[in-house]
């Protein structure tokens, strides 16, 4: 590995870990009011299914077979079972529907 390498890698962590660290350093977040904190702790929420949305659509030529996939993760999460659990039951349901029909 050449230096010139070993600076690009440097340098790109540099850059990743300043959008980190400027909010916590220059933000005081203990004094934000309650309505900000509450609406901030959705957003990681909003940003996954924003994600995970297209590609639910997009995963098969028929859209009914994604829906019927994300409608099944969303049931199997409600019910509280573990995250491994809810996609290797989406998973293996739409691979068993796949199978048969």
């Amino acid at each position: 590995m050449n230096m010139a390498m070993v600076w690009m890698i440097i340098g790109m962590g540099v850059v990743t870990y300043i959008p980190r660290l400027l909010p916590l350093v220059m933000l005081q977040t203990e004094n934000w009011p309650k309505w900000s904190k509450r609406m901030l702790s959705r957003v990681p929420y909003a940003v996954l299914g924003a994600l995970i949305f297209p590609g639910i659509i997009t995963v098969h030529e028929n859209i009914w077979f994604g829906l019927l996939g994300g409608l099944l993760a969303i049931i199997l999460s409600y019910i509280g079972l573990p995250l491994i659990v809810v996609v290797a039951g989406a998973i293996g349901s739409l691979a068993v529907l796949t199978y048969f029909f």
